[in-house]
């Protein structure tokens, strides 16, 4: 089974008021190993400014972006790596999940049906009250190392993300449907 976390790094929040990617990371793993399979970590140019709020969350200017590519360029790779996952983590796929599709519908790509799995909708059991936590929270609870200042980079998030999730799967705190299947066959 190959498992894939991805995070973004946008403009902006309001995909409706055409914000885009600048960032994403992939990277797919093989769930029994652990062993990473493949990896896309790739600065985004948006054709477009940056939200002075977005920017003071991720560092990333519109200078940053010079000489990248657009997202046309990006976007057919991201579709074979979701192609050749069956799990797809993100830490908020509420917004990176739907956000990669309307960016892939955009330009005429086809969105690859791919199974999902928040860490954050999932990962109430670690703060108090059951709250949805944030990243910084869930690595703070399974002990996984978090450094305020290297987070927000899609590549750092998805590494921790990835720690954590992995974590919560050994100690029973996040279950994966398709493995209860598997284990009830």
């Amino acid at each position: 089974m190959i498992v894939t976390g991805i995070d973004l790094e946008t403009t902006g929040l309001e995909q409706e008021k055409g914000h885009r990617i600048i960032e994403i990371c992939l990277r797919a793993y093989e769930l029994e190993s652990r062993k990473l399979k493949y990896s896309l970590v790739q600065r985004i140019h948006p054709r477009r400014s940056i939200s002075q709020k977005a920017q003071e969350v991720h560092g990333i200017s519109i200078e940053d972006l010079a000489g990248c590519p657009i997202w046309e360029e990006v976007a057919p790779k991201v579709v074979a790596i979701m192609k050749a996952s069956d799990l797809l983590i993100a830490h908020n796929m509420a917004f990176d999940g739907p956000f990669v599709a309307l960016e892939l519908i955009r330009i005429g790509l086809k969105v690859p049906e791919v199974q999902s799995f928040c860490t954050m909708e999932n990962g109430r059991w670690s703060t108090p009250l059951g709250k949805k936590p944030s990243l910084k929270e869930l690595c703070f609870s399974l002990d996984v190392p978090y450094d305020p200042t290297k987070a927000h980079a899609a590549d750092y998030d998805v590494d921790c993300m990835m720690a954590c999730f992995f974590k919560a799967l050994d100690l029973g705190f996040f279950e994966i449907d398709s493995l209860k299947e598997k284990k009830a066959a």
